[in-house]
């Protein structure tokens, strides 16, 4: 028989997704893939059952549904602080993934070079492999996640066709301040790179921690290609609503690759998802303030525990150290973890290029109870663990 292409043998399924697996087999709490077990806002969920009924239900438009374009191109615009064409400057797609997926082939050539933080959302090496690139990783620093600028600069001088940035950062909760943006912005125009930003938790940051749009900073929405998603927002990961905000030319050569990859993103979600871009502004700090509420109550459960962890600026992860348990399979130990303590968490190792084993990731993307509960089981880790 055939051998299976090359490409695929470079990496591995899903850790993340492996884990939800793991989760329902031993009937442990779900805190490593990262959707919320709550339900979206009401107005979307009486938008959808509208929507069943009057449609519509065959193909939209392509590269989005054009009610859909127009008030995302109106709700990111207030907050970008930028202008946006939905006719020129955005494509929809099958969720976040696939816009990642779409930028990397629009502009990517293979034998190309890309940049990526490590630790890195996993998706990230698997895009740079299938768009035949050469990742080259640059190490962010525990415990805030900085990058050395002396390595960087060293990254950029290989001439790297893009970097790829996570802001806020999933695994880690980073949140890149402006000086950290405006030294990669000079990097990019020093060195005549694209930055591929996935901006999923744009409006998950705690105070005092700010996010700013790669896109807005000066010169730069000519070399940014925003890809972002409803997912987090509003609660909403099955639909697989996602989008690229990019140039015209790299939109005009991403609607290509989103053309053939998925024809198009689900018709009657976006016409649903519509009354949710014109949710007012206090509908977003309503947002953070939930979750600002969420972190804290993690938090304090993993205090309770005694477990050290990295206190998150932004998304809805928080990187655990379990390296006084002495782990040096951090596989085995949420395996464990999710066996005895019932309790699931993704092995910090699928983030990193580097062989770090010290950490695991939770998220808090949970009802109130659920995470009490999780607080709950984890008080036990502590004495289970040293059996």
């Amino acid at each position: 028989m055939p051998d299976i292409s090359r490409r695929t043998t470079s990496f591995t399924e899903s850790v993340i997704r492996h884990m939800t697996r793991i989760a329902n087999r031993t009937n442990a709490i779900n805190l490593s893939q990262g959707f919320p077990d709550f339900d979206p806002p009401v107005e979307l969920q009486e938008a959808l059952q509208r929507v069943a009924v009057s449609g519509p239900h065959q193909y939209a438009v392509t590269w989005g549904a054009p009610a859909f374009r127009h008030a995302l191109a109106k709700k990111q615009q207030r907050f970008m602080g930028i202008p946006i064409d939905p006719e020129t400057n955005i494509t929809v797609t099958c969720g976040s993934t696939e816009a990642m997926m779409a930028a990397m082939l629009a502009v990517i050539n293979p034998g190309d070079k890309v940049i990526i933080f490590s630790p890195f959302y996993e998706n990230y090496a698997a895009d740079a492999i299938l768009s035949g690139a050469e990742p080259l990783h640059v190490a962010l620093h525990a415990p805030e996640f900085t990058f050395d600028p002396a390595e960087l600069r060293k990254a950029f001088e290989k001439h790297p066709k893009a970097l790829i940035l996570c802001n806020p950062g999933n695994p880690t909760g980073k949140v890149f301040t402006r000086d950290e943006l405006m030294y990669i912005a000079s990097l990019a125009e020093e060195f005549d790179a694209f930055v591929i930003t996935d901006e999923v938790y744009e409006h998950i940051v705690y105070a005092p921690h700010v996010h700013t749009y790669f896109a807005s900073l000066p010169g730069m929405f000519e070399r940014t290609i925003s890809c972002s998603s409803l997912s987090k927002t509003y609660s909403i990961t099955g639909w697989r609503l996602g989008y690229i905000i990019a140039p015209p030319n790299v939109i005009a050569a991403a609607r290509k690759v989103h053309d053939f990859l998925t024809v198009g993103a689900p018709a009657p979600l976006q016409e649903a998802a519509v009354i949710a871009l014109n949710f007012p502004d206090s509908y977003y700090s309503g947002l953070a303030a939930k979750y600002t509420a969420k972190r804290t109550l993690f938090l304090d459960a993993l205090d309770q525990a005694g477990l050290s962890y990295i206190t998150p600026a932004g998304a809805y992860y928080v990187m655990v150290d379990v390296s006084e348990f002495g782990v040096t399979n951090d596989m085995e130990f949420c395996e464990w973890l999710a066996a005895e303590i019932g309790v699931a968490a993704v092995p910090g190792s699928s983030f990193f290029r580097e062989p770090v084993h010290r950490y695991i990731r939770f998220h808090f993307a949970k009802k109130q109870d659920t995470l009490a509960e999780a607080g709950k089981r984890l008080l036990k880790i502590r004495s289970l663990a040293k059996k």
